[in-house]
């Protein structure tokens, strides 16, 4: 592959770090053709180091691109990359979460022979996980610890009338599945349905999300117990401008787009 085109949907905090990257050159073979978002006039001026990508709306961006890095709202993900995957083309995904209300655009890739990627964005361990899971994994555990910023006007709290604002000590807001997360927690979960989807799934993953006033950073630990090995990660991850995700996540598109051009590349 060389000469790729790259369209970012969305541009938010991650979605104008990886266009800046890529618009500097930071992958090699790679441009930026395009980026899409709601309201193309607010970024008609926007300065860019090379070619300056076309500004689109969603329903535009796929005859610009070849790979698209999903950084949306969820609201949209099926619009934002549903085009690119019937198209037979790649998708880069960072709302892992909202994957599990549209499988069908797994169907449309299989079909197609699009493909899904989902890097690892602020958590650790994906390879550790797709590997044991091709054994028998017996057990998942994550617990997700994050300042209160990070966590306010997730719909959860709204619906079950939890009220964060004024919490002084570290408080357990949540226990169950990353599909309950991803609904309840759109804008924060999205690494724990990665760490199921890389592992025993979505309903069988236990999930724990934590409130705590005394961390300035998003803090994720997994234990994993399996017939292979038996282990556990943690990852401090310091926020980006958006308090809700980590600054390693762009980095994370980054590696990722890397890897479908590498003449060496690490990693399962």
């Amino acid at each position: 592959m060389s000469g790729i085109r790259i369209g970012i949907a969305g541009f938010g905090a991650i979605g104008q770090s990886v266009a800046k990257s890529v618009d500097v050159g930071a992958v090699p073979g790679m441009t930026l053709a395009a980026i899409a978002v709601r309201d193309p006039s607010r970024h008609a001026s926007a300065s860019w180091q090379g070619k300056p990508p076309v500004v689109t709306t969603l329903d535009g961006l796929e005859p610009l691109c070849d790979v698209v890095v999903e950084c949306a709202p969820a609201a949209v993900f099926a619009d934002a990359i549903g085009p690119m995957l019937r198209a037979g083309k790649k998708a880069v995904v960072l709302s892992s979460g909202a994957l599990l209300s549209h499988p069908e655009l797994i169907d449309a890739a299989r079909a197609s022979g699009g493909q899904i990627v989902i890097p690892s964005g602020a958590i650790l361990g994906l390879d550790a996980l797709t590997a044991a899971a091709e054994g028998k994994i017996h057990s998942v555990t994550m617990i997700t610890r994050k300042p209160v910023r990070g966590l306010l006007g997730a719909p959860y709290l709204a619906a079950n009338n939890i009220d964060i604002s004024d919490i002084t000590e570290p408080t357990l807001i949540f226990r169950g599945s990353p599909r309950e997360a991803a609904i309840g927690f759109p804008a924060n979960l999205n690494v724990a349905v990665s760490v199921s989807l890389a592992g025993i799934g979505p309903d069988k993953t236990t999930l724990e999300i934590w409130a705590d006033p005394t961390l300035q950073r998003n803090l994720h630990r997994v234990e994993v117990d399996s017939d292979a090995a038996t282990f556990s990660m943690e990852i401090q991850n310091i926020p980006s401008e958006n308090p809700k995700t980590g600054r390693i996540t762009a980095q994370s598109v980054l590696a990722a787009l890397r890897k479908l051009t590498a003449p060496l590349r690490l990693g399962t």
